[in-house]
């Protein structure tokens, strides 16, 4: 399918953004650092989007405020890190993390936090960034505040932030930032997207690429989508790789290594105990990666850093175990998971904070199951029945991270979101499409059971498994 992609279609950049949720691989997927997309990621953007906004050579001092859930487990998540890190104009993709530490030591041994003009000024972590947990925004629990003040203590700019998730960023003064294209396959449901593709004889990752044929030529396209496939692997890889305890103070041990080097041991002796699968080298695959995420290590958001795991795990489950996967068929489930990613966006949330955990491991594994589904040949209405089974039963699942560490039970959430994918397209495949429950009905259930879930179960430490299970 990918490597003959539709002609590109003429494209009016004048034009407004059509009101659809047909949101570009680059919103769904975004490479950055661990531990978390909307508490880390999207925080150190829009603590770089503000300083690059003041005028050069006036700033004397920067105050940094974290509200809701960002304050709530903005230390777990290291949000006081990423706006440190945003404020002296490092971005997400090409930080190394490597390199975190040494940074944080320098700025708080100096007291100094040089800005990307160059500008130096005096700068206390302790003092300049802040966490209110009393204060509450209607527009997003994922609040934030940046101040910066002259030479006078004059205020110089003020600007409210909300991080809405996948590491997107919008504010009060300064939204989204958003090429405005037209595209030719604008959908706001999943309904719509399925009479596109029949109307057009097309699936469901056709359509995705055509319309990012109007963002961008197909050599670049295959490149973006290669550069996040490669991320995704050797996340794995690395996680894989690495042994010890992740950082946090629960003195989480990493698994990962040890159940890969079992698993291994086992097929080279022929001692697998009956019945076991290859299912289990799934959920070591997702651990792998959430283990690097929690290390504050490279990976790609999709479509947040907490369900990080689950599409790289089964996409390299297609990869590794499916007979005829190819390259063209792990852009086919990009592209496809796109599309779904964009409509739980649009119509409901990937935010734990606002939806609870439904919302990042259940959207990462109906994305993932439309991607398997889609790569393994399926019709449209089969990719978006499997869609609809994954998420379907991941509805109600809460967001309790113990400590406000993005560990436990969040690593082998991710594990179990990938196997329940894997299952929703293998029932999907065996099926012809029909179904009585439909995407666009289970997303708008999603939403509804977000809005309804108390604020203690929403990310912010204060239920669940947080309270019930001691810290240490």
């Amino acid at each position: 399918m990918f490597s003959n992609p539709p002609d590109k279609v003429r494209c009016d950049d004048e034009a407004k953004r059509l009101p659809s949720v047909a949101a570009p691989v680059s919103d769904i997927f975004k490479i950055g650092i661990g531990p978390s997309s909307s508490h880390t990621v999207g925080p150190m953007v829009a603590a770089r989007r503000f300083v690059h906004s003041l005028p050069a050579n006036c700033v004397k001092r920067l105050i940094a405020t974290a509200f809701g859930s960002l304050a709530w487990t903005g230390k777990g998540h290291a949000t006081d890190v990423a706006m440190i890190l945003g404020m002296a104009g490092y971005e997400p993709k090409q930080l190394d993390p490597d390199a975190v530490n040494d940074i944080l030591r320098d700025i708080a041994l100096s007291c100094q936090l040089r800005l990307p003009d160059g500008c130096v000024i005096s700068f206390d972590p302790q003092r300049d960034v802040i966490f209110d947990k009393k204060q509450k925004f209607e527009r997003h629990p994922n609040a934030m505040r940046f101040q910066a003040l002259d030479h006078d203590d004059a205020v110089l700019a003020d600007e409210m932030f909300y991080s809405i998730g996948g590491g997107l960023v919008t504010g009060e003064h300064a939204e989204a930032r958003h090429e405005t294209y037209v595209v030719p396959f604008s959908f706001a449901t999943a309904a719509e997207l399925l009479e596109h593709c029949e109307k057009n004889q097309k699936s469901i990752g056709d359509l995705v690429l055509a319309n990012e044929l109007c963002r961008q030529p197909a050599d670049e396209i295959h490149e973006q989508l290669d550069e996040i496939i490669d991320v995704m692997m050797s996340c794995i890889d690395r996680g894989i790789s690495q042994t010890g305890t992740l950082p946090g103070g629960l003195q989480v041990p990493r698994r990962a290594n040890t159940l890969y080097a079992q698993l291994r041991k086992e097929a080279e002796v022929g001692t697998r105990p009956p019945g076991f699968t290859d299912m289990e080298y799934v959920s070591v695959f997702a651990i792998a990666v959430n283990e690097e995420n929690a290390s504050g290590g490279r990976v790609v958001t999709a479509p947040t850093n907490g369900a990080a795991g689950v599409i790289p795990a089964v996409l390299r489950f297609y990869r590794d175990f499916c007979k005829g996967s190819s390259r063209e068929g792990m852009r086919t489930f990009l592209l496809t998971a796109t599309a779904v990613g964009g409509l739980i966006k649009g119509n409901a949330s990937i935010s734990g904070a606002e939806v609870g955990c439904q919302g990042e491991v259940g959207s990462a594994a109906s994305m993932a199951a439309a991607g398997l589904a889609a790569a393994l040949g399926a019709t449209p209405r089969q990719t978006e029945n499997a869609a609809e089974i994954a998420m379907e039963h991941h509805l109600g699942m809460t967001c309790d991270p113990i400590g406000g560490l993005v560990q436990i039970p969040c690593i082998e959430r991710n594990a179990f979101g990938a196997v329940k994918a894997i299952n929703a397209a293998r029932l999907a495949l065996r099926g012809d499409g029909t179904h009585h429950v439909t995407l666009d009905q289970v997303i708008k259930t999603m939403w509804e059971t977000g809005r309804d879930m108390k604020t203690k179960y929403k990310e912010t430490s204060r239920g669940g498994l947080a309270i019930n299970v001691p810290n240490c």
